[in-house]
């Protein structure tokens, strides 16, 4: 008899629900809230206010579109953290009220555990997934961790930063070129036009596998500054080749380190996840590497790199099976790591 698991993802600003049975997608449903554009981030009164509004239709269409009943869902999974306090509150209050009505098992979630089993989302019953231990690159907004993967339920920390994440860098960098929110989308989509020689940006020097951007983005500002005493239209005439540099930068730092981990573990499976690793350059880098080195690289749909509650319900499958539940009086929480 399969196992059904509706997972609730509201970390932040995308309001998401998602059913699986067996490991196999029946839906995801995800309602992206385009109100924090115009403020340049994320404005978190504003995003639980859009959590409250979508929930109910969200949930209500995921349940649709898998073709299933309310009363065959046999557990319910939900974000507990890391993310933003409010849009937290929303989605687990909602989660603890539905298990409750239907008198089925609640799963806790960590949101960086989503990202991490995110390869194990199936959309066709053949469909190849890590064989385990695997390591994984995540890469967010908020975090750049390298992480053994020993099983669904066993993670390991290799290295992490220790200030600014690759996404944020990104977006901070944007920011001050004037480009639009979220800023890694537009850098990568400049970048193919740009020259990635152009421009060079320090690296950081940290020791073991730990990352570090804030010298980066230092070095990013500096730049433009110096320029721009000498040409105010700098940045203008440069975006192309500003955006090229910077991604080929973060895209160095990012896979020094993980090929490092590479060799020190000795895995022969790689991922990433998160939503940087939707980045082309990224994407392409892990690949070319895994290809070069013989191993085999899992590189998620982009659909499954940003925040989803198809990742959830994975997740949640897992520690479902395992018997791990919670109690309707777990609270929330806004930081952790794995």
């Amino acid at each position: 008899m399969s196992t059904i698991i509706l997972g609730i993802e509201s970390s932040c600003d995308d309001t998401s629900a998602a059913i699986v049975s067996d490991g196999l997608l029946l839906s995801n449903v995800i309602a992206s809230q385009k109100v924090h554009e115009a403020y340049g981030g994320v404005v978190p009164e504003l995003a639980s206010r859009a959590h409250l509004q979508n929930i109910v239709p969200v949930v209500s269409e995921a349940i649709r579109q898998a073709g299933i009943r309310r009363q065959d869902i046999d557990a319910i999974a939900f974000t507990r953290g890391p993310g933003l306090p409010g849009s937290l509150h929303v989605g687990t209050s909602f989660a603890k009220g539905l298990a409750l009505a239907l008198d089925v098992p609640l799963v806790d979630v960590n949101h960086l555990h989503g990202h991490v089993l995110a390869h194990f989302i199936r959309e066709t019953p053949d469909q190849p997934v890590p064989e385990f231990p695997y390591l994984c690159l995540l890469v967010s907004g908020g975090n750049s961790q390298i992480i053994l993967v020993e099983s669904a339920c066993s993670m390991k920390i290799l290295g992490q930063t220790i200030d600014d994440a690759a996404g944020e860098a990104f977006d901070k960098c944007a920011k001050v070129m004037g480009l639009p929110y979220p800023g890694g989308p537009v850098i990568d989509q400049l970048a193919a036009q740009g020259d990635p020689t152009r421009f060079k940006f320090a690296k950081p020097h940290i020791p073991e596998l730990n990352y570090s951007f804030s010298g980066l983005k230092t070095s990013f500002l500096y730049t433009l500054r110096d320029n721009i005493k000498l040409n105010p239209d700098f940045i203008e005439q440069n975006k192309a080749h500003l955006a090229a540099s910077l991604q080929k930068t973060i895209v160095d730092i990012l896979m020094d380190k993980f090929a490092k981990a590479v060799k020190l573990t000795g895995v022969k499976t790689i991922a990433i996840g998160g939503g940087v690793s939707a980045n082309s350059a990224v994407r392409a880098a892990v690949a070319d590497y895994a290809r070069r080195h013989h191993l085999t690289a899992f590189i998620p749909k982009r659909v499954f790199t940003t925040d989803n509650a198809a990742m959830i319900a994975i997740a949640g499958m897992f520690k479902h099976l395992a018997g791990e539940h919670c109690d309707v009086t777990a609270p929330p929480f806004s930081r952790v790591t794995i």
